[in-house]
């Protein structure tokens, strides 16, 4: 069964080619490290990382952090021997694979196949799937992609600048804001119109997560383009975490923490929180039907955060205390 339960405010991306790179990763601070061997590597030397990969999982102590590989596409020729090499190899030191590219459930089926004989030839404990949607078929199938594989399938990813590129949309950078996706207010009295601009990928992002929290599944952010501009970074974040996402990729080390920090409850949300519970927990002794904080009524619904949100701040907390 699927472990379900870890955090992912941070992703930290690292090419496999990149041995300096793999040999910090494990103590950068990021709740998930996953090691690439797509996007971040040349063609020439996809096999030398692969090689990279392997020797990091096997070698370095990634006690600190969740460690993933993510795959070649499958529509490469690399894809088959990355599941291969990586599972035979390495499967009992990783936690999960990041698939590209899914475009329909098949796809992932595809990869659980494989890795189901390798851990049943090699006796490996389940290994979990992390799927990237990144494609307008990715996106138009996203629901039934949830669905599959629920013993395994643990999070999903928007991948932005690929999905930019699958539905054809005019973008200015990797993640960030577009001064061209914007709208005109009426003219005021003297004439003056304000420009809004708008979130292009509050529709994409949006429908991840609904997808994702129906169907038990984690939802992440991907990369964000520019690491010089951390106010960028943390903008974007904390509007992605406003809809319901879990983490972000981190693309360099310095957007880890600022990602942890965003997608961690701030002390005065937690201690809102926990007050609402414990004023359940009273009204419930005392036999009463309707619950109050501060003058204002809580409802179920108010409740049920209330206990989501408590709950991640105790994880984050027994993470910092190595309890996890």
């Amino acid at each position: 069964m699927a472990v379900k339960t870890r955090l992912h405010r941070s992703e930290l991306a690292v090419p496999g080619s990149n041995l300096r790179m793999l040999e910090k990763a494990p103590t950068a601070g990021a709740d998930v490290v996953f090691l690439d061997l797509e996007d971040a590597v040349a063609p020439d030397d996809k096999d030398q990382a692969r090689k990279n990969v392997i020797a990091a999982l096997n070698d370095m102590d990634w006690s600190a952090c969740s460690v993933a590989v993510r795959i070649n596409g499958l529509d490469t020729h690399w894809c088959y021997r990355d599941i291969v090499d990586v599972m035979e190899f390495a499967g009992d030191k990783l936690d999960s694979i990041l698939i590209p590219k899914v475009n329909r459930p098949d796809d992932v089926y595809f990869v659980a196949t494989l890795m189901e004989q390798i851990e049943a030839a090699k006796k490996f404990k389940p290994v979990n799937i992390h799927v990237l949607i990144e494609t307008a078929m990715g996106m138009a199938n996203i629901e039934k992609i949830a669905q599959t594989c629920p013993d395994r399938m643990e999070a999903m990813v928007f991948g932005v600048a690929d999905y930019a590129a699958s539905t054809q949309a005019r973008t200015t950078q990797m993640g960030g804001a577009n001064p061209n996706y914007a709208i005109l207010t009426d003219a005021d009295e003297s004439g003056k119109r304000t420009r809004h601009w708008g979130d292009q990928w509050h529709y994409a992002l949006s429908r991840l997560v609904v997808a994702c929290r129906a169907y038990g599944l984690r939802p992440i952010d991907g990369p964000f383009g520019d690491f010089n501009d951390p106010e960028g970074f943390k903008a974007v974040a904390t509007s992605v975490a406003a809809l319901g996402v879990e983490g972000k990729w981190a693309i360099h080390p310095s957007q880890i923490p600022l990602a942890n920090e965003i997608f961690t409850p701030g002390e005065a949300e937690v201690s809102r929180a926990r007050s609402i519970l414990e004023n359940m927990e009273k009204a419930a002794r005392e036999g009463k039907g309707a619950v109050s904080l501060n003058g204002r009524l809580i409802d179920a619904a108010s409740i049920r955060q209330a206990q989501v949100l408590v709950a991640k701040a105790d994880q984050i907390q027994a993470s910092k205390l190595g309890l996890n």
